[in-house]
């Protein structure tokens, strides 16, 4: 059996580089030997990815994606389909655990540098996956063809007719008709489970063939190609198979504890994983109280509402997160890891944060006067920490960075 074994690896090696692709890339790939928790969610968003894929292609198997049918159809699913509303469930509360994964994926890439040289690219496609995550994520909003679903698809739409001069034109073009139909449905779903998708699998790998191009950075920001042993294996290294394979299922055992308790014993989040609103069948005719996206996209979306005129909202509500693509160009600091950074990037990182989460919880809530002007003010914060990075980043004062990696 073990020859006959061998023997089909080299059947297959001979037409196919799968042992050279199990080496490059896991056996003998080496990752910095000090990788912390924080390590965990580029693994993470991997799985949720195979995961909402899967569940998914189980999801198109019943759903119907027609005006008249989207709703029923769902319904079906939960009520009629076995393990339907678990299946159904799991894909609901997998975006949002995807984005809450992503940003901690991103907040460790910020305070670690991991958009520094010679890692631009790997932010660059990271970036593009976070750009097609939220375009599926906004076709996929549109297909329970519940009241909010339809709702703040209507909404969303329509802020692309404030651009100057092309906005009706563009509008009218995304939701295929002059209003939001079951034609706008059926182009939302067939872009939600074939294009996007495609799209998200090639720029996932297209991120992982530049991350293991140059390898993987660390909380030191120390390049562990530099010092390398006679064989010239990296000192500080270790192959990523088996030490952070087994870590990192280890790491997906307890994400799935978490995320399966989610599913089965609340999977509204309280509202804000599913909203109640979407319970309830689309109707053209009847506008729910307060139209707010799911908390995911509420930070752009709070800047947009604090800003009076429409056409510089929209805008600026693109240009928080395009700006992010600018990273590795805005940050001058001579170190990457925020562990040598001075206190004026730690001060600005921590008032960015606080400014993210406080945009997006007014992004939830219903709009007033105060609300506007608390908008205006963290959206001004927001966008300073990116505006003044490359003069606070040039004057802070760092530590000396170490030769080698600390555990």
């Amino acid at each position: 059996m073990s020859s006959k074994l061998v023997g089909l690896k080299n059947w297959i090696d001979d037409r196919f580089p799968m042992t050279k692709m199990w080496n490059e890339h896991l056996a003998e790939y080496y990752a910095p030997k000090n990788f912390n928790f924080l390590y965990f969610f580029g693994s993470l968003a991997l799985v949720i990815l195979i995961m909402q894929i899967v569940t998914g292609i189980f999801l198109t198997m019943y759903y119907n994606p027609t005006a008249e049918g989207a709703f029923r159809s769902v319904e079906f699913i939960m009520r009629e389909v076995p393990f339907g509303d678990v299946i159904r469930n799991m894909h609901a509360v997998g975006a949002s655990f995807f984005f809450i994964i992503v940003y901690l994926h991103m907040f460790r890439g910020m305070i670690y540098g991991s958009y520094k040289k010679p890692r631009e690219l790997i932010w660059i496609f990271g970036m593009f996956i976070y750009l097609a995550l939220m375009a599926e994520a906004f076709m996929g909003y549109l297909l329970p063809w519940g009241q909010m679903s339809y709702w703040g698809a209507k909404v969303i739409i329509n802020l692309f007719g404030a651009i100057p001069g092309i906005g009706t034109e563009i509008a009218e073009w995304i939701r295929g008709d002059f209003v939001v139909s079951g034609v706008t449905l059926n182009r939302f779903f067939a872009l939600h489970v074939i294009a996007l998708p495609i799209v998200l699998l090639m720029l996932v790998v297209a991120h992982i063939l530049a991350l293991h191009e140059v390898g993987s950075n660390n909380p030191d920001g120390v390049e562990i190609k530099k010092k390398k042993d006679e064989n010239g294996k990296p000192l500080d290294g270790i192959p990523f198979h088996p030490y952070y394979t087994v870590k990192d299922i280890f790491g997906i055992g307890v994400f799935m504890i978490i995320f399966m308790f989610v599913v089965f014993y609340w999977p509204e989040g309280g509202g804000y994983f599913m909203e109640a609103n979407n319970f309830i069948p689309a109707n053209p005719l009847l506008t729910p109280e307060h139209i707010a996206p799911l908390w995911y996209f509420t930070p752009p979306y709070a800047i947009l509402r604090a800003v009076p005129n429409q056409g510089l909202g929209v805008f600026l509500m693109f240009a928080s997160i395009l700006i992010f693509f600018f990273l590795p160009w805005l940050d001058r600091s001579p170190v990457k890891s925020i562990r040598y950074r001075g206190p004026l990037f730690k001060g600005a990182m921590l008032i960015f944060v606080i400014s993210f989460f406080v945009l997006g919880y007014l992004g939830i809530l219903a709009p007033t006067e105060g609300r506007t002007w608390a908008a205006r003010i963290f959206g001004s914060l927001y966008f300073l920490f990116f505006l003044l990075m490359p003069f606070y980043t040039s004057i802070d004062k760092t530590k000396p960075v170490p030769e080698r990696v600390t555990q």
